[in-house]
C-alpha cells in the first residue's frame, strides 16, 4: 500500500515573535538543525519518500532552496501552497492531486518525537492504514487544558475534546495523524469553527463515529513537545543537547535516518556531509565508519 506525507510548515508563528518576523518558523534551530527536520526525520522513520511541504508562498522558496527535490535524501518533495490559515484538514483539500489513491501520514512542522519505541509506533501507524483504520499518537501530558486530548475507555478512544478547560482526560492527541484515503471525502463535508478553520477534531471524528479511530500511545520512553513556544522551542533544545551530547550522536537527522531506511547509500551520505566541519556534520560522521569506504 502507498502511503505519502504531508508536512505543515506554515503558520505564522505569532507565538514566537519577533523571531518569526523574517522567518518561517519550521525554519528556527532546535539546537543544531532547523525545526522542520524533525517532522521530516518522523516521516522518513515512517519509511515514507513521496513527501510534500505545505507552507506560504513567501516560504515556499525558501524550502524548495532547502531541500530541493530531496533527491540527495532517497525522497521525492513536493510544494504546496497554503497562505491563508484555513485549518490542518485544508491542507489535505488542497493536495487531492498530491495523494491520488494513497494513505496519508500529517505531519505538523513543530512537532518533535524521539524515543527508543518510536518506529515501531510509527509501524503501527501505517499497519492501521492496511486496514483503512486512521490513528493518532496519544501522549500523557500534565498541562491537558493546552492540548486536544482523547477521552479513553476500555481501552478505546470515546470523546475527542479540544483544550478542555476542566479536566477530562491527560491524553493529548500529537501532531502527527495516520488517515486513510478516504480522508480525502470526509474534508469536503467539514464546515469551519468558530475560529473559521476547518478543525482536525472534526476530521478524526468522522472516524471516531464510525468505529475506525485507534490510539498508539507514545509510552513512558518516548519524549513530544510542540515547539510552538519559546518555553517549549527552549525546552526541545536543551533535550537535543542533551541526549547528542550523551551519545556523540545525532539525533532526528533526515540524512542518518535515510542512510538507516537504506533510502540512500554510504557514498550518498557521506557526499552531502564531507565539506561541512558543523558540530552537526562531525556528529554525522560518527554515525559511520567515515575512513571505510
Amino acid at each position: 500500500m502507498n502511503v505519502k506525507g504531508i508536512l505543515l510548515a506554515g503558520g505564522h508563528g505569532t507565538r514566537l515573535w519577533p523571531m518569526t518576523k523574517l522567518v518561517s518558523k519550521q525554519m528556527l534551530n532546535i539546537y543544531d538543525k532547523p525545526m522542520i527536520y524533525y517532522p521530516l526525520s518522523s516521516l522518513i522513520l515512517a519509511g515514507i519518500r513521496d513527501i510534500c511541504i505545505v507552507s506560504q508562498n513567501e516560504n515556499i522558496q525558501i524550502y524548495k532552496n532547502f531541500f530541493g527535490d530531496g533527491n540527495q535524501l532517497g525522497l521525492n518533495i513536493s510544494y504546496q501552497a497554503q497562505n491563508d490559515p484555513k485549518g490542518i484538514p485544508d491542507a489535505i483539500n488542497i493536495n487531492k492531486n498530491f495523494i491520488g489513491k494513497s494513505s496519508v501520514v500529517l505531519a505538523l512542522g513543530d512537532n518533535i518525537f524521539y524515543g527508543r519505541d518510536f518506529e515501531e509506533q510509527l509501524k503501527d501507524g501505517i499497519k492501521s492504514l492496511n486496514e483503512k483504520i486512521a490513528s493518532v499518537l496519544i501522549h500523557k501530558v500534565s498541562n491537558p487544558s493546552d492540548f486536544g486530548v482523547a477521552k479513553i475507555s476500555d481501552n478505546k478512544i470515546v470523546e475527542l475534546i479540544e483544550k478542555p478547560k476542566k479536566f477530562v482526560s491527560n491524553h493529548a492527541v500529537t501532531g502527527l495523524y495516520f488517515l486513510p484515503n478516504d480522508c480525502i471525502n470526509f474534508t469536503i463535508d467539514l464546515k469551519p469553527s468558530d475560529r473559521g478553520e476547518l478543525e482536525i477534531t472534526d476530521l478524526l471524528n468522522f472516524y471516531l463515529k464510525e468505529s475506525r479511530l485507534r490510539h498508539i500511545f507514545t509510552g513512558r520512553g518516548t519524549f513530544w513537545t510542540d515547539s510552538g513556544s519559546v518555553g517549549s522551542l527552549n525546552d526541545a533544545s536543551n533535550f537535543v543537547r542533551a541526549i547528542q551530547n550523551s551519545q556523540g550522536l545525532v539525533i532526528c537527522a533526515p540524512e542518518e535516518i535515510a542512510l538507516y531506511k537504506n533510502f540512500i547509500s554510504k557514498g550518498q551520505f557521506k557526499k552531502l556531509i564531507e565539506n561541512y566541519s558543523s558540530e552537526y556534520a562531525e556528529k554525522l560522521k560518527n554515525t559511520i565508519d567515515y575512513n571505510e569506504s
